[in-house]
């Protein structure tokens, strides 16, 4: 079986950046590896996530947003991530489950237990071999955020997560480091501040464990 890593964090955080940085790292070194996201990965999961940051008028409620997320996660992880694992290659997640607590448990207030049972159902129970969390303060994740949409492509533009206010973002900061500290033995807490370079050392560091 290969290693399943996620990449999670807020709005800003450099995830994206350290992921793909990681699967070139881990490809010099031979290792066979591929990158995806949630939502997206698959075809359907692309059209998914076009609803789910849809920039239009469209209203989407909380329980509708949690569906939508969890259709596409299941989608996901039957025709690439459990595939690809079998396979004996290592697959990068730009996020997962643990990003439907964050958002629509702590962010949106929905109940936990509910998407708990949600995210086993969907995921077939997968759970990640490490999960990397990027933590940085709110105010510099949504100035970075803001500051890559401006010069953007329109696919990349500010999100309909990106425009809710700084609560919602620091509760989604407060169920991160909730679930960090329930399951330290998953979770590695990476300081997201510092320049891409010193970031990317201290995710190939954690890596190494799992090698």
């Amino acid at each position: 079986m290969g290693k399943f890593v996620t990449f999670e964090g807020g709005e800003g955080s450099g995830k994206t950046t350290q992921m793909k940085l990681a699967a070139a790292s881990l490809a010099a070194r031979g290792i066979p590896v591929i990158e995806t996201a949630e939502p997206g990965g698959t075809p359907l999961g692309k059209k998914i996530r076009e609803i789910l940051l849809n920039r239009g008028p469209c209203t989407i409620g909380a329980e509708t947003e949690l569906l939508l997320f969890a259709a596409a996660r299941a989608q996901h992880v039957r025709e690439i991530i459990l595939p690809a694992l079998e396979e004996g290659t290592w697959v990068l997640c730009d996020r997962f489950a643990d990003a439907t607590v964050a958002y629509q448990g702590f962010g949106r207030g929905l109940d936990a237990g509910v998407i708990h049972i949600l995210n086993a159902f969907s995921a077939l129970s997968l759970t990640p071999d490490m999960t990397l969390l990027f933590d940085l303060p709110i105010a510099i994740g949504l100035m970075r955020a803001k500051t890559r949409a401006a010069g953007s492509r329109p696919e990349t533009a500010e999100d309909r997560f990106e425009q809710e206010d700084l609560a919602f973002h620091e509760r989604i900061r407060k169920g991160y480091l909730t679930l960090a500290a329930g399951e330290p033995d998953r979770f590695r807490i990476i300081d997201g501040t510092p320049d891409v370079e010193t970031v990317h050392k201290e995710v190939c560091r954690c890596l190494e464990g799992l090698m």
